[in-house]
């Protein structure tokens, strides 16, 4: 299948575009940086930004199924890349009546997601660092996307880790008191929301995932 992934340069991006060319599935990416692989019959490189419509309808269009993968690097400075990206994408979905899966990485501790962090090291470095700048855009992209028409899935991930592949990890689809959602490896969520485009079992629903 012809799987877009947008945000695919580093870190959750690029082990997605590993992981759905490991899977045999024709990859368009999207990106402002250079993507550091070997060539690939298979790989479709766009050098552009998540923020410009043109570039992002040019990436979407011939999709069937779409990862959307931003992120901001070690950066906690305001940002509008979520909220604007979404934004975007909503607009072309009315404008195209594009009825692919979109699945969208936030991260846990986004919405309303924030309430259930459990460690007291998470709490922390939200309320020092996320909180302030990089949560709030995110939280925005999370409210643009689950009120659009767009068939969206949210994954939001743990604590990510540089670990191998293990394809064993837990998804919680409901918040409760007592929800652990702790690391997980990058190529983990990868390989989940990879799968997810394949078949998404998830539609408008919130998905938590973390190390089992």
């Amino acid at each position: 299948m012809n799987i877009t992934i947008i945000g695919a340069s580093a870190g959750v991006g690029l082990e997605t575009v590993k992981r759905a060319l490991d899977r045999n599935h024709i990859v368009t990416t999207l990106s402002r940086s250079e993507i550091n692989l070997p060539s690939n019959k298979n790989l479709k490189i766009l050098k552009g930004s998540a923020t410009n419509k043109s570039d992002l309808k040019i990436a979407i269009e011939n999709a069937d199924a779409v990862i959307v993968a931003l992120g901001t690097g070690t950066s906690f400075k305001a940002t509008t890349l979520f909220s604007e990206s979404a934004r975007l994408l909503s607009e072309l979905q009315i404008e195209t009546n594009n009825t692919v899966p979109f699945i969208v990485l936030t991260g846990f501790g986004a919405g309303e997601s924030r309430q259930y962090l459990s460690s007291l090291l998470q709490k922390i470095f939200f309320k020092l660092f996320l909180d302030k700048e990089v949560y709030k855009d995110k939280n925005k992209m999370e409210e643009i996307i689950s009120n659009s028409k767009m068939n969206w899935e949210i994954v939001r991930a743990g604590t990510l880790e540089n670990k191998p592949l293990t394809e064993k990890y837990k998804v919680e689809t409901t918040l409760y008191k007592g929800i652990k959602i702790g690391e997980i490896n990058r190529a983990d969520v990868a390989d989940f929301m990879v799968k997810q485009a394949e078949n998404p079992t998830e539609l408008k629903k919130y998905v938590s995932i973390s190390n089992k």
